[in-house]
């Protein structure tokens, strides 16, 4: 396996690849529509689509095509959530809970597209696999060198949100205050964005997260209670 790993949108994203071969050329691409993302979307760059936006500055209509797009499905991911996932629940634009999933999972189509049949992209913990027998771990909320399972995935993306990573960086947006009652929600699925904000939504909803990621059509959950009472829907690929 060949790893290859840079740092960007403040984070390190790795890129494992089991393909005899792989040119660099390929990964450049990939890691440069990553570097183009985090220009676009930053939430702290002050010349950013996303922070002109915010500020008054820049009309959706004017936007580059992603960022509308972007903002009409948290809008809509707003709306399937109950308000839990919310791109302002801040009280600024903020994004990023969609955009790193979704850059991730175009990451992964542009080497797709190269030929790469079997490889992993990594970003802040969550991960878009391509390829057969992928075991993903997933790290416990309180024993930083223990994990909290282990999956068995193919073709699958996994997202888990937490408070153990970032601290309380997700609140319910309806009090504006962190869950007490959780300590991550992990979500596997076909699409790392939804399963990011999806990930994000659940855990926002504290206790009532659980009921709400079993009716989720497509996708698996686990819930990790603040006793670290472990619950998981029902075809959760845990091995």
């Amino acid at each position: 396996m060949n790893a290859f790993v840079e740092q960007i949108m403040g984070m390190p994203i790795l890129v494992d690849v089991r393909d005899e071969h792989v040119r660099a050329e390929d990964l450049d691409r990939a890691f440069a529509w990553l570097r183009w993302v985090d220009v676009t979307f930053s939430t702290f760059r002050p010349d950013s689509e996303i922070c002109r936006i915010d500020r008054g500055e820049l009309p959706l209509s004017e936007a580059h095509d992603d960022v509308r797009w972007i903002l009409a499905r948290c809008e809509a991911l707003r709306e399937e959530t109950g308000g839990y996932f919310d791109a302002r629940a801040s009280g600024r634009l903020d994004p990023s809970g969609l955009v790193k999933g979704w850059s991730v999972d175009r990451a992964a189509e542009l080497l797709r597209e190269a030929g790469l049949r079997n490889f992993a992209v990594s970003a802040g913990g969550d991960m878009r696999t391509v390829g057969t027998a992928w075991r993903v771990g997933v790290q416990h909320p309180h024993r930083r060198q223990s994990v909290a399972a282990v999956l068995q995935v193919d073709d699958a993306a996994v997202a888990t949100s937490g408070a153990y990573a970032r601290g309380n960086h997700v609140i319910d947006p309806h009090t504006g205050n962190p869950p007490d009652d959780l300590l991550s929600v992990t979500v596997v699925g076909p699409e790392l964005a939804t399963a990011d904000a999806y990930a994000t939504a659940a855990f926002a909803m504290g206790h009532a997260g659980p009921e709400w990621t079993a009716r989720l059509s497509g996708y698996e959950a686990m819930t990790i209670l603040a006793d670290e009472t472990v619950l998981s829907t029902g075809g959760f690929p845990d091995v």
